[in-house]
């Protein structure tokens, strides 16, 4: 029992990464890892909206929508529950941390459409996990996105102050670095396995 859920978590955290493996998520990815504390900030915003929306939206598909022949409804009952969190997320930076909640500006209320949320609550249900495993499982997403914004400022921070040639400054060579930094987590493969194998 312990076993899977470990191998559950590193995995969602390392191997399938949903932002450097899966590829979700990169509008807040790019968009707020310029600095160290808006990218951690973020990444536990994301952390607590997927954990939430799991403990939401696990029992309203298996009790509600899966029993009565309405599994269609999922996409839009999972995203009006993830957009109450979203809201709820916002009003508590907005009175207790302005500065963060100026930091992050556009991209928090992004996090209502931000396809790693959303895909974490999916991925639970495709997967057949146990509501246990589902939370495992998001709370692993939700360090892996945050492991994943925290990273890479470090790496932002050391692209925007490397000469590079005129033509890859900006957005040239954020892209660039992400991709290095996505092709480095691919050396995860096996391992989590490799451990408790």
């Amino acid at each position: 029992m312990i076993k899977s859920m470990l191998i559950i978590l590193l995995s969602a955290m390392l191997t399938d990464n949903f932002v450097l493996s899966k590829f979700m998520g990169i509008c807040p990815f790019l968009g707020v890892s310029k600095k160290l504390d808006s990218s951690v900030g973020m990444g536990m915003a994301v952390t607590f909206v997927m954990i939430c929306a799991t403990l939401c939206t696990f029992p309203v598909y298996t009790l509600l929508l899966a029993p009565m022949g309405l599994s269609y409804l999922r996409t839009i009952a999972f995203i009006l529950i993830i957009a109450l969190f979203v809201q709820l997320v916002e009003i508590i930076m907005k009175k207790k941390m302005p500065a963060l909640y100026k930091s992050l500006g556009v991209f928090l209320p992004l996090i209502t459409t931000n396809c790693a949320v959303l895909g974490v609550t999916i991925l639970n249900i495709d997967s057949e996990y146990t509501f246990v495993e589902s939370l495992v499982n998001a709370l692993g997403a939700g360090l892996g996105f945050t492991i994943a914004l925290v990273l890479f400022s470090g790496v932002r921070s050391r692209v925007e102050n490397a000469d590079v040639p005129e033509t890859f400054k900006g957005v040239p060579a954020t892209l660039i670095a992400a991709s290095i930094v996505s092709v480095s987590f691919m050396s995860f493969a096996g391992l989590v396995e490799g451990l408790f194998g």
